[in-house]
């Protein structure tokens, strides 16, 4: 036995909180982290065990251009039981996904376990913890893959096009001493997504008519439609024409052939700065069923949003050839006719090509100008506008006694031929616009910025995701085009150290 009393051993209660309180205190770089945006300014005020990391250091430097400082954060302060996960971490860990390469989240939640002091710069929730030398356990830190994935799903899409602004935004000012027209010439194009679904895989016992009957819905993602990627001639692709079918009395010749897949599409428009690299404007994912020309509008929006001003000049492909693309650019103060204009492909439809007098009336076939008789609003583009009904002059304003130089066949009828196009000036472009000039020859090269875009984000897997939800899908496609800029940044970053030329 002792003289000192057994009660003398423990401490008062007041104590004993005290004791529990700096036992389970957080660490000081566990309270409050700044974001990535401050965090990469101030690199040598990090913990000791994040400037150690190269993994950390390597995606802060990659991702700390952005503006993080004013990242549209959801609310936090609405909980129900459980607090919500920011999105700022969740974004920042799906650009580090891409960029690794990862296909499936449970890749990057591994990845994210494996490395902490990544972790402790993205800015993710942190649940401390004595056993280890950085002062949280990882683990406990991090959300479910299954929760990863539900973000992806649920998370805004214009929270992660507020990044592309962002990289956008960085790329210009960079930009600014080296070019004095970034972004007046652009290119447009879209990239065919093939669905995680039975019905695009060719091994799939399924018939063709489940396969490819659009009104038969995939189980596997019912976001998903069915397009076609390309259609061809049969006679185009054989050396010979084919044998008519028995069993079908439609020529063999003419039966076309198609890829038809489900998925989505992603529209890109990019702007080509030469030695200096490509670059994103804007980019716009819909699903496979709409056609290529109802990316344009919306596209064109976002990159006049975000540049302040319209470009001068764009490059299409034949599908975009469209009155109000050739519109869009003309300027009606310019004099010059190559002041400004779309390079687009002609795609022979309706028959004949016109042409116009000096007036803007369309020509007949017999050479004479078509007056207009009548005009009307039609709804069968995706833009609605108006369309003028022109004549054969011999018949209208009034009937003359003169004959068609030509005897056409429509010379007999009441008005004589008759032709239907938009009254706006773009219809008239698109029939007398200089395609063999060097003018538009140099304009469409610039289609090579979004093929090399394409090729990148093929790269980064855009192609054939492991998701099965349309938002889901958009969401990625947006954060693969921010990578893509970011990592063009940080290239012409480089590039301009070694000229000696100032940052900006």
């Amino acid at each position: 036995m002792t003289a000192i009393p057994i009660l003398s051993r423990f401490v008062t209660p007041r104590q004993t909180i005290k004791t529990l309180f700096r036992f389970f205190k957080r660490p000081k770089h566990l309270k409050t982290r700044p974001n990535l945006s401050q965090l990469a300014q101030n690199p040598a005020k990090l913990p000791r065990f994040v400037r150690e990391s190269p993994v950390a250091m390597r995606y802060l430097h990659l991702l700390g251009p952005l503006a993080w400082d004013q990242f549209p954060e959801r609310n936090l302060n609405e909980t129900r039981g459980v607090p919500p996960m920011p999105y700022a971490p969740f974004v920042a860990a799906c650009l580090v996904k891409l960029n690794q390469g990862f296909v499936y989240m449970s890749q990057l939640r591994e990845f994210l376990a494996e490395h902490p002091a990544l972790m402790w710069v993205l800015g993710f929730q942190l649940v401390a913890s004595r056993y280890t030398s950085w002062g949280f356990d990882a683990e406990a830190s991090l959300p479910t893959h299954r929760h990863f994935t539900r973000m992806l799903r649920t998370i805004p899409n214009a929270v992660l096009q507020f990044l592309l602004d962002s990289a956008i935004h960085l790329l210009q000012a960079e930009l600014a001493s080296v070019v004095d027209d970034f972004g007046q010439a652009i290119s447009m194009d879209t990239k065919h997504i093939v669905a995680w679904v039975k019905e695009n895989n060719p091994k799939a016992y399924l018939k063709n008519s489940e396969r490819y009957d659009k009104k038969r819905q995939p189980k596997g993602d019912p976001d998903c439609r069915l397009g076609c990627k390309r259609r061809r001639n049969q006679r185009a692709s054989a050396k010979e024409s084919p044998p008519t079918p028995p069993d079908n009395p439609v020529p063999a010749n003419t039966i076309s052939v198609g890829e038809f897949y489900w998925g989505y599409g992603s529209g890109v428009v990019a702007t080509k700065v030469p030695d200096w690299g490509e670059f994103v404007l804007a980019e716009l994912t819909q699903p496979f069923n709409r056609s290529d020309v109802s990316y344009f509008s919306p596209l064109m929006g976002d990159v006049e949003r975000r540049l302040d001003f319209r470009p001068r000049w764009g490059a299409f492909d034949a599908s975009f050839d469209a009155w109000y693309v050739y519109a869009h650019f003309h300027r009606q103060d310019q004099t010059d006719p190559d002041a400004a204009f779309a390079a687009v492909p002609f795609s022979v439809r309706g028959g004949h090509r016109l042409s116009f007098d000096p007036d803007g009336l369309p020509l007949c076939k017999a050479g004479l100008p078509m007056p207009l008789k009548s005009t009307y609003w039609s709804k069968r583009s995706l833009v609605e506008h108006e369309c003028g009904i022109y004549v054969c002059s011999l018949r209208f304003p009034a009937v003359t006694d003169q004959v068609c130089p030509i005897e056409h066949k429509n010379w007999s009828k009441k008005h004589g031929c008759t032709t239907r196009i938009p009254t706006s000036i773009g219809a008239r472009i698109r029939y007398q616009l200089d395609r063999q000039g060097d003018a538009y020859k140099l304009v469409y090269k610039q289609r090579t910025a979004t093929e090399r875009v394409n090729s990148q984000a093929v790269a980064l897997g855009i192609e054939r995701p492991k998701i099965r939800n349309g938002h889901a899908i958009a969401n990625q496609n947006t954060l693969i085009y921010v990578l893509i800029n970011l990592r063009a940044l940080h290239r012409v970053r480089r590039r301009k150290a070694r000229l000696g030329l100032a940052l900006a």
